[in-house]
């Protein structure tokens, strides 16, 4: 049967029709729908966290930090450009036993209503384990991660999505950081700055490149949730204690995400403060510190290393190890006593040294204690 040509034409017209009928007539109609899907969207999400997907999330771990989580959720509050992004913050309590709890509250109870600010409760000790439990519970697919003691700048979830958007490659980026003192730092602070998370490559953004050993701290990364879901173990052996203090997880995380391919990168734009305590400047902190980031350096040196190179690299590095204890003291001498920064990097050395026994030792006390 043949249609006639009323018909046909009739068809079409009935669809123009009805589309001029359900389209918006002009920009400003397309806006204020967008608005309201905007709108409808934060509901959701407030109403539904963990069903809803958001752009962006901040992932706070705490410890003990009532009288410092507040801070943190200040400077979050007020980020600036934002409007256009779907935010969420998820503050990971790792086992307080403190008035951490009740400050969260506080805040949620006065908190904006379309930026969902979650609380999560993580028994198990670490910050590790508190980055790994806010990752799992995140509704999206950009997560910055920081500690109770971190200040971001005004826009730097702004900064933080953005990079993220423009380069879809990239799996890890770093802060801008750079340190908030109570009181004044040792002498020669510069020389060891970095290993407090503070973190200043200039004003542009660089690649972090594997060949050059360095890679940005845990204070202000970002990481995408895929690849660290895809890349990183739930039992990771730097999670636990090196020495008297927790050390190299953050970067375990990073080594094992860039191993899979993931370029890491240093993002200038996403500036933030690491607020750092008279105590944190004191001799004996400096001294455990380095203990713990020493000890774990053979974890990290062979994480970075093909399975086959690993055997072959025990001795180089160990080498290596020694010429810098040798190099350090005849570069300065009594100083390696007196001098809180010298005596700090010799600590690293030494440790450094001694690492692949006492990682040996773990792994042994480990197997003996499953046995």
């Amino acid at each position: 049967m043949v249609a006639s040509a009323s018909s046909m034409t009739s068809v079409p017209a009935v669809a123009s029709q009805r589309t001029r009928a359900i389209a918006p007539t002009n920009s400003a109609d397309v806006l204020q729908q967008i608005e309201k899907l905007k709108a409808l969207r934060s509901l959701f999400q407030r109403l539904f966290p963990q069903r809803i997907a958001s752009d962006f999330t901040v992932v706070v771990a705490t410890y003990n930090g009532a009288d410092r989580i507040g801070k943190v959720l200040d400077c979050l509050r007020h980020q600036i450009g934002t409007g256009d992004i779907s935010w969420e913050i998820i503050v990971v309590d790792n086992n307080s036993t403190d008035a951490t709890a009740v400050v969260v509250q506080r805040y949620q109870n006065s908190w904006p209503r379309n930026i969902p600010l979650r609380y999560v409760f993580e028994s198990q000790q670490g910050a590790g384990y508190a980055r790994q439990r806010g990752t799992r519970v995140a509704s999206s697919p950009l997560i910055g991660y920081l500690d109770d003691d971190n200040l971001p700048w005004l826009n730097w979830v702004r900064s933080a999505y953005r990079f993220g958007q423009c380069h879809p490659n990239i799996g890890v980026y770093g802060s801008r950081i750079r340190g908030k003192f109570s009181t004044s730092p040792p002498p020669h602070f510069e020389r060891i700055a970095a290993f407090l998370a503070l973190t200043d490559r200039g004003p542009k953004p660089i690649p972090y490149r594997p060949e050059a050993k360095i890679l940005p701290p845990g204070a202000g990364l970002v990481v995408r949730r895929q690849a660290w879901l895809d890349n990183v173990p739930e039992e990771r052996t730097l999670a636990e204690p090196f020495g008297d203090r927790e050390a190299g997880e953050d970067l375990e995380v990073v080594l094992r995400i860039q191993r899979a391919g993931w370029p890491v990168w240093y993002n200038a734009h996403m500036w933030m403060y690491h607020d750092i305590p008279a105590q944190r400047l004191t001799r004996e902190y400096l001294l455990k510190l380095f203990k713990g980031i020493g000890l774990s350096r053979y974890h990290t040196r062979m994480l970075s290393l093909s399975p086959w190179k690993r055997p072959l690299m025990v001795v180089p590095y160990a080498l290596n190890d020694v010429r810098k204890i040798v190099r350090h003291i005849g570069c300065y001498r009594q100083q390696v006593v007196t001098d809180t920064v010298a005596a700090s990097e010799m600590m690293l050395y030494l440790a450094s040294l001694v690492s692949p026994f006492h990682s040996w030792y773990r792994m042994c006390r480990r197997k003996l204690t499953q046995w």
